[in-house]
């Protein structure tokens, strides 16, 4: 396979590389030259919105890169009661969304974003719904020690030993680590059937949302 024809994850995250080498795809790996922290997403964007726009804004960046090339992008946030929990800045941070998460159950929304040429584009989200076992303020302090809470939507990482703490997954396993595998096939799939197919007039139907 030439290089024009593999995947690019606009992703350097370690948990969706492994989920998408488990599912058999050829791929390359570039990082986003994004800071996260700076963009400013609209206070009335619903928390999928957020997740969908934060992944065609990541897909957007790294196809200027790759032209022409394929582009899976994707982010996670995690949303209780309507609201939008993204990554912790501290360790206080990190406790108090542990807290406040760990007393009733939650969303995972990955939204995730396929370009291939300009005017060729899926944009999606799939959402977990999580519950987690109460946390001790002692449980909360060992787990905030382990430093896996960095870098991870709501603080925690299921793949790694927050699951213990993980009472019931209603959805997507894959999802919760940070990669919707069954919404990534779906929307690949679907980008080879329909997006760009001749309109019969000599252009190509574009494709936006799935």
């Amino acid at each position: 396979m030439s290089d024009e024809n593999i995947l690019v994850l606009a992703s350097s995250s370690p948990r969706r590389q492994q989920l998408l080498r488990e599912a058999g795809y050829d791929f390359e790996t570039v990082e986003p030259s994004l800071d996260e922290s700076a963009i400013r997403i609209p206070a009335d964007l619903s928390p999928a919105a957020t997740a969908e726009s934060l992944a065609y804004m990541k897909a957007r960046n790294v196809a200027f890169m790759k032209p022409g090339r394929r582009i899976l992008a994707a982010d996670t946030v995690v949303s209780s009661h309507g609201r939008v929990i993204g990554k912790p800045a501290d360790e206080q941070e990190a406790a108090s969304m542990l807290r406040d998460l760990s007393s009733e159950p939650h969303k995972v929304i990955t939204g995730v974003a396929i370009l291939e040429k300009q005017d060729r584009r899926l944009i999606a989200s799939e959402q977990t719904i999580v519950i987690m076992r109460p946390m001790s303020e002692e449980d909360i302090l060992e787990y905030i020690s382990t430093g896996e809470w960095r870098g991870k939507a709501g603080a925690y990482a299921i793949q790694e030993t927050a699951d213990r703490y993980i009472e019931k997954v209603d959805g997507s396993f894959s999802n919760v680590v940070g990669l919707p595998m069954e919404l990534v096939e779906k929307m690949n799939k679907k980008m080879d059937m329909v997006c760009g197919a001749d309109s019969g007039e000599g252009t190509r139907e574009p494709c936006e949302t799935l």
